[in-house]
């Protein structure tokens, strides 16, 4: 065979940006910047994995877990004491009332619950509403399910970004199936308010459309931001799958166990796809995680942490010229690089003024940083699109020591 087939991975990688007018498959921007770091010996802020592990005992938990057995097919749905700590996690930190035996999925991360649950409720002549910029396997799995993308912009304000609640209820229509809401938010490390979220619940009810919501950083909020499930509000747990997982939270991220819940027949139609993905995974990690859930200073401490390495950061970017959006959650900040592009008068191959994408592509060279472009994370041509070409994402999970090296690279930008 000469050339790529044909089939639907080619919807995905238009829906990514990664198709080109030839045909020809990029590498995701993730891979460019990585690849970069690794070239030039650059420091990585561009994909977001903490550089340290997480809690001793999980892990001790987990190797017990492997020593004494635990290492075949675990049950479908997941261990029964894992949906129960999902379960009692909910009841306790939430006030939701959800059954461990038919309203909760274990998944391989929260990737494949997102999966799982678009390909399973979404399809041909059907719409689902995502936040833009969007994570990019949001676009992925909304291509793969054969329905219509339709993004609603969250616009950079100097409170934040925040959602545009006239784009959301103009995008719904009668097609619409799901709307898809992450928060806190990746990419931006917007928390969506409780406001904005009652709109979502409006427009879902009006519409009769299902909400899909994307938690995974939901105990990462800093400045007294409160993160709100979708489910808690009225009338909306009936139709809400609450998506969230551990690697975040209990920086583990490479464990990949992660979990969907909401109405069971909603949960039926999730696990029926999700049996023909992975089928299940993560036999020794699932017990070791239902341990992890029932702590929860360890993920407040996290977010205490993360709030001073996001305030390192933030205060370095603005240093070397960077106009910088304070989050409110996540492992991410976003800053315009309009005026450092502009006193360093990079060009793209146009001669234009450069935009992120060329600015993260010569960070490595010029400061020993690597950041992605935050175009990668919304739809090319868009207004969301423009209106962010020159801003870029760094993330802030990395050691101290690390941040602060990083941070004196990029003022030496501006003080050489």
């Amino acid at each position: 065979m000469t050339s790529l087939p044909r089939g639907a991975w080619q919807d995905v990688a238009r829906a990514t940006g990664l198709l080109s007018p030839g045909g020809e498959v990029a590498a995701t921007v993730f891979a460019e910047m990585s690849a970069l770091a690794a070239r030039t010996g650059a420091i990585n802020l561009g994909q977001g994995f903490p550089d340290v592990d997480g809690p001793d005992d999980v892990k001790a938990a987990a190797v017990a877990a492997i020593q004494a057995g635990v290492n075949q097919y675990p049950p479908g749905p997941g261990i029964p004491e894992l949906r129960a700590a999902v379960a009692d996690h909910q009841r306790r930190r939430y006030g939701l009332d959800v059954d461990p035996d038919t309203e909760v999925l274990v998944t391989t991360g929260a990737t494949e619950a997102l999966a799982a649950s678009v390909l399973a409720l979404a399809g041909p002549g059907d719409e689902v509403i995502t936040l833009e910029p969007f994570y990019d396997a949001h676009a992925a799995v909304v291509a793969l399910a054969g329905a219509t993308h339709v993004p609603v912009a969250l616009a950079p304000t100097p409170e934040g970004f925040r959602l545009d609640v006239e784009a959301l209820r103009a995008a719904a229509s009668d097609r619409t199936r799901i709307i898809l809401v992450n928060t806190p938010h990746n990419p931006t490390g917007t928390v969506l308010t409780r406001a904005e979220l009652e709109v979502v619940a409006q427009v879902a009810r009006e519409r009769d459309a299902i909400v899909v919501t994307d938690e995974v950083y939901e105990h990462l909020t800093f400045d007294g931001a409160v993160h709100v499930p979708v489910a808690t509000l009225p009338g909306m747990a009936e139709r809400t799958l609450t998506i969230s997982s551990s690697g975040k939270t209990f920086s583990l991220t490479g464990w990949k166990i992660g979990w969907v819940h909401g109405p069971a027949e909603l949960v039926t139609a999730a696990r029926t796809v999700k049996q023909f993905l992975t089928f299940v995974s993560g036999a020794p990690f699932q017990p070791a995680i239902a341990q992890a859930l029932a702590d929860d200073e360890t993920p407040r401490a996290l977010a205490r942490s993360l709030a001073a390495r996001r305030d390192l950061l933030c205060s370095g970017l603005r240093e070397a010229g960077f106009d910088v959006i304070v989050p409110r959650g996540t492992y991410f900040v976003v800053a315009d690089g309009a005026r450092l592009v502009e006193r360093l008068g990079l060009t793209d191959v146009e001669g234009s003024p450069a935009g992120g994408v060329e600015l993260c592509r010569r960070l490595p060279e010029l400061a020993g940083v690597v950041a992605i472009p935050m175009t990668a994370f919304c739809r090319a041509g868009s207004a969301t699109h423009e209106r962010l070409r020159t801003a870029v994402r760094f993330t802030f999970v990395k050691q101290e020591h690390v941040l602060r090296e990083a941070v004196d690279r990029l003022v030496a930008l501006r003080h050489p």
